[in-house]
């Protein structure tokens, strides 16, 4: 497959999701040889650093297949050092032009994050690793007195954009390939309701 740009590789994306929510999906049928035996050629297109919740499937929901993303999943898809190393290594190795950032619509660890802030939860410390790395996306809600919908997806929006920031701003590599236009950097919420993807940037 030849490089992709930027913006084609957003293009396939969205492409991709609209198949998804249409029910024209190309890849809803595996078939372990046919798809697996090229896998040492992978040349993924895109970079998706996304939340572990079990309702987000990545390859599904953008509709591809073996090889086509490079995907980085942890809960509230925070920037942790591993998560910043890999996306790192996948610019390194595959010259991908586009990292996506995405998050979801009733996420749970924004509502654990949420629940942390207003009701002094206890949690465990490994948990509070992931809860830490989101509170900075919503303590400024918090005064602002939202119903708990508007608050939670307010956050979940904010998390997304603070998350693109810190991958702009927080590695040479990344900022090198974006400064040299070899790279953009977007955020994406998807809505496990109406399964669209909207990219917020």
């Amino acid at each position: 497959m030849k490089h992709l740009n930027s913006a084609q590789a957003k293009k396939r994306l969205v492409d991709g999701n609209q198949r998804f929510v249409d029910g024209t999906v190309l890849h809803h049928e595996f078939h372990p040889h046919r798809h697996t035996k090229d896998i040492q050629d992978q040349a993924p297109f895109a970079i998706v650093l996304g939340c572990s919740d079990s309702r987000v499937p990545i390859e599904t929901i953008f509709d591809q297949s073996f090889g086509n993303l490079f995907i980085i999943r942890i809960a509230g898809n925070i920037v942790a050092p591993s998560q910043m190393g890999s996306v790192e290594f996948a610019i390194s190795k595959f010259k991908t032009s586009l990292i996506v950032v995405l998050g979801h619509s009733n996420c749970g660890a924004i509502s654990a994050t949420i629940d942390e802030c207003i009701n002094k939860t206890h949690l465990s410390g490994s948990l509070h690793s992931i809860t830490d790395s989101i509170k900075p996306s919503i303590l400024p809600l918090i005064s602002l007195n939202l119903p708990n919908h508007k608050l939670m997806g307010k956050a979940v929006e904010v998390n997304i954009i603070n998350s693109v920031k810190q991958l702009q701003s927080q590695s040479l590599i990344i900022k090198e390939a974006i400064e040299n236009n070899k790279l953009e950097v977007i955020g994406a919420n998807y809505s496990l309701k109406s399964g669209i993807v909207q990219f917020l940037t």
